[in-house]
């Protein structure tokens, strides 16, 4: 019997005793960078007998830890943690690859009778995780060789502005630099005809096993910029800029993905002279808020969220308890 057999079995047990068409339950806690997913998240895996299934594109990065704010070695002595630190810097990673990976790890989680709660920011990869990916998407690697080619000689911004005017929708949820997602993108657009965002349409993210309680984190706008602005200054102190200047002397070039990614591609500028000290700050707490906006955004057109603030966590286990059925 296969691994995936194993789990499907496993699977059906697990749900047998209540009702044979249930899915397992599992938990959703999002919310913006730096509202305080991670403390909340442990809380209610110790009181619920869980395990945290790590759900940030940044965080499966090894050595990319303060820019991240991966959980502390405390943290996880508390609670086992999965998806962190499994691909180095320069490894190909993708939603299909996630989708995949944060699946087994559910699924072990079941197989040990715990409860697994998924924990992070990024809203792509959580709903791959919990609805699955189309996986009739066209892929022509001539025009991705182009594509790249172009993105390497000219810069992101163009094919953005092309992405712009064929897929308005997808525009919507990349970000400039994040030129791997522009490509693909386009990729599909050119050898389709068809936009990304009309292929997930239609695809629908069907492919749903288990049953969710979704739970979202949010407080007063301006109160989360401050902690925004508090928590950049902290990696600072920690040493983000060291950490930045490791990576780039071990090899991974800031024209990597990850690399891209907030902090490190503010850093690396301040290291290789392109931006003065004041100025990356400024621009990395002004980016960073951006994101926490375009999170909510993404978040709140989930209507099946239920909102709390950080500091209700009697009300989260209260909620989630309810939900299990204890």
């Amino acid at each position: 019997m296969s691994v995936l057999e194993r789990q499907a079995v496993w699977r059906k047990l697990l749900t047998v005793e209540c009702d044979v068409n249930d899915k397992p339950k599992i938990i959703l806690i999002c919310g913006p960078t730096a509202i305080g997913k991670t403390s909340v998240a442990i809380d209610a895996a110790e009181r619920i007998g869980g395990e945290i299934v790590g759900a940030d594109s940044m965080q499966i990065y090894r050595y990319m830890d303060i820019g991240t704010a991966k959980p502390t070695a405390e943290e996880k002595r508390r609670i086992r943690h999965h998806m962190i630190d499994i691909a180095d810097p320069d490894e190909p990673y993708d939603a299909a690859r996630f989708t995949r990976e944060s699946r087994a790890a559910v699924d072990a989680i079941l197989a040990r009778r715990r409860i697994p709660v998924i924990a992070g920011g990024t809203g792509f990869y959580i709903k791959a995780l919990l609805y699955g990916l189309c996986d009739a998407v066209p892929e022509d690697e001539t025009v991705r060789h182009r594509l790249r080619e172009e993105a390497a000689l000219f810069g992101g911004e163009p094919l953005y502005r092309r992405l712009e005017a064929c897929d308005p929708e997808a525009v919507g949820r990349i970000h400039p630099n994040d030129t791997y997602r522009i490509v693909r993108a386009l990729e599909v657009y050119e050898a389709s005809g068809m936009p990304m965002s009309e292929y997930r349409r239609r695809h629908g993210f069907s492919d749903a096993p288990y049953t969710v309680l979704k739970i979202g984190l949010y407080m007063d706008r301006q109160a989360l910029y401050a902690r925004i602005d508090q928590r950049v200054e902290e990696m600072v102190r920690q040493g983000l800029q060291d950490e930045v200047k490791q990576l780039l002397t071990t090899g991974y070039h800031e024209s990597l993905r990850p690399m891209q990614a907030l902090g490190y591609r503010h850093m690396a500028a301040f290291i290789t002279g392109e931006a003065d000290w004041d100025a990356t700050i400024a621009t990395l707490k002004r980016d960073t808020r951006q994101y926490a906006k375009r999170q909510l955004t993404w978040f709140r057109k989930d209507p099946e969220i239920q909102w709390f603030e950080p500091e209700q966590g009697e009300r989260i286990v209260s909620c989630v308890r309810a939900f299990l059925g204890e």
